[in-house]
């Protein structure tokens, strides 16, 4: 949470705020889930933060507030905060190592320097000793100063080794939390923000190599009728069950997405128009093969199917372009009777 938010929650205004979350909530129909609860607090907090302004559309459309539109805000608005908080924890965890590697390093550089002065000191009383005994001791004070440095510089390379793997420990913590903030929580796949550089970096590749590139996007058919029939839990069935097959499609280079609530996107490089069209009809009929059954009370759900709509990305055509037609398609097979896939090409050849 913001700063701001933060500190009114460990105040006294903690339970003024706390209530007006819920009353808000109760307002807009929302139910007070834990998850709720933190996405309409930081709402209330700071309305004019992304999250703020998102749930303010919401509200003024009168978009239902789902456990999946619940579980997009969360990736999309919260994860960013908890991932701050993780670099920041990383941060002050690396500044700690690298203040004590520093420490150690100086250490060591005195025990050189001193150890430098040592023989020098050595050199000279060599040319003044004139008999055994102050050989003796010139020998042991020199045999002392090289132990003293060995010791120092074997302190040193265990502190480095120790700090080596610290901050290994680090990189692979931080690149798992990088992998969280990209993954959708409820299916695995890929959540929107990582859809998005995906689809721009396919963009960029197909055009520097002028190679093929695809996009589909799917969405689940009356998926409002499953919630509001079943309710949320059966409609999160429904959509792991969508994003199931798709997992088991998108072998590399293909990338699978949540884009949004019920609707998918899958992104085909290198691929001919005619393989992508064959590939989201094995989806599309794969899907509505399976009749599900609610897993609480083993009540059949009858057939899942999903509308698709894909485009065949032009020379130079910039993602936000191939996103559009690619949506446009859906929405055609959506009109024309859903539970089918649909090109942006075969639009434009009929216009």
């Amino acid at each position: 949470m913001t700063a701001q938010v933060e500190t009114t929650l460990r105040g006294p205004d903690a339970y003024s705020m706390a209530r007006r979350a819920i009353e808000a909530m109760e307002k807009a129909g929302v139910w007070p889930t834990p998850l709720n609860f933190e996405l309409w607090v930081r709402y209330l907090g700071d309305p004019d933060s992304a999250l703020g302004r998102e749930i303010e559309r919401m509200i003024a459309a009168s978009e239902p507030f789902t456990e999946a539109t619940a579980e997009m805000l969360a990736a999309e608005y919260l994860m960013r905060g908890r991932l701050t908080d993780e670099i920041c924890d990383a941060g002050r965890v690396l500044d700690r190592e690298l203040s004590s590697v520093s420490a150690a390093v100086a250490q060591a550089h005195r025990s050189q320097a001193a150890y430098g002065r040592t023989l020098a000191g050595a050199a000279g009383s060599l040319d003044s000793a004139d008999d055994a005994d102050a050989l003796k001791t010139i020998v042991s004070d020199l045999s002392e100063a090289t132990r003293k440095a060995q010791q120092e510089n074997q302190a040193l390379e265990v502190k480095l080794e120790a700090s080596t793997r610290e901050v290994a420990r680090l990189s692979q913590h931080l690149e798992q939390v990088r992998l969280d903030a990209m993954t959708d929580a409820l299916t695995n796949l890929a959540n929107r923000k990582a859809f998005d550089e995906h689809l721009d970096d396919a963009c960029e590749k197909a055009l520097q190599k002028g190679e093929a590139l695809s996009l589909a996007v799917l969405d689940i058919d009356h998926f409002k009728r499953f919630n509001d029939t079943w309710g949320h839990q059966t409609g999160d069935q429904v959509i792991r069950y969508v994003a199931s097959v798709l997992s088991r499609a998108a072998q590399t280079p293909r990338i699978a997405a949540r884009y949004g609530g019920e609707e998918f996107a899958m992104i085909f490089p290198r691929e001919s128009l005619p393989e992508v069209e064959k590939s989201l009809e094995t989806i599309r009929k794969e899907i509505a093969s399976r009749a599900l059954r609610r897993r609480s009370t083993n009540d059949d759900l009858g057939a899942v199917t999903v509308s698709i709509g894909f485009a065949h990305r032009r020379g130079g055509e910039p993602a936000a372009s191939l996103l559009g037609r690619a949506d446009a398609a859906l929405y055609a097979s959506k009109r024309s009777g859903r539970n089918k896939v649909t090109c942006a090409d075969w639009l434009d050849d009929a216009a």
